[in-house]
């Protein structure tokens, strides 16, 4: 049989030798399980060799936030020893590596898989209010990768101590968690009874680290998918 597909790596013949996360093409991700790994309820596309799949228990602190708040993301731990395919809505893939000292605040929209050496909680965006898709968002920290998606190409933003950073909240995918946060209104009051300019309220970001954001708006709750 001859196809073009053959010839591209997103092709795979072979067991990979080592275990972890890679970028199988700008839609998927391919996790090479030996052990286990965590991921958004539903998002595998596919898989082989001897792998189950079971929901995760987040604990009550987590299930109660999640509850009242309505963020975070529902989990599944994948256990046993082959390679499993992660996808979401043909969304752009791609994978960050945290180091020990680092910590990242994701949207729990944008998340796809992590790994299990990664610690996970749900956390107050302070100063933000309902911003970046509600009151709490997901911070992930220690060392390990962390798979997200979103919409297109993300765009990185550096944030410096120099000047703040202002995005949209919905399109805000994640952010350093050291980094201050707080509602920005760019809009004024006549602009708002006039008409609007569609731009009210933006997350500040202030301090040194960076922000990812989605070039498009999620869709509002209830929305399209």
């Amino acid at each position: 049989m001859r196809s073009d597909l053959f010839s591209k790596s997103e092709f795979q013949a072979q067991v990979p030798t080592a275990p972890g996360m890679t970028l199988q093409h700008s839609h998927a991700i391919k996790y090479a399980v030996n052990g286990e790994c965590y991921a958004r309820q539903g998002a595998m596309v596919a898989y082989r060799g001897n792998l189950q799949f079971e929901v995760k228990h987040q604990g009550l602190g987590n299930m109660f936030k999640r509850a009242v708040t309505g963020e975070g993301l529902s989990l599944m731990a994948v256990r046993g020893v082959g390679e499993v395919w992660f996808a979401h809505l043909a969304q752009s893939c791609f994978v960050i590596e945290l180091e020990p000292q680092d910590a990242l605040t994701v949207n729990g929209r944008n998340v796809l898989c992590f790994d299990p050496t990664l610690n996970y909680d749900i956390k107050m965006v302070k100063g933000a209010g309902m911003a970046g898709g509600g009151l709490f968002n997901c911070q992930f920290a220690g060392q390990g990768r962390i798979g997200l998606v979103c919409d297109g190409n993300p765009v990185i933003i550096p944030v410096t101590s120099q000047e703040p950073v202002y995005v949209d909240t919905d399109a805000v995918v994640g952010w350093s968690s050291a980094l201050h946060t707080s509602l920005h209104r760019s809009q004024s009051v006549r602009s708002m009874v006039t008409g609007g300019s569609g731009e009210v309220m933006q997350l500040m970001l202030q301090g040194e680290g960076f922000v990812l954001v989605q070039p498009s708006e999620a869709p509002p709750p209830g929305g399209k998918k």
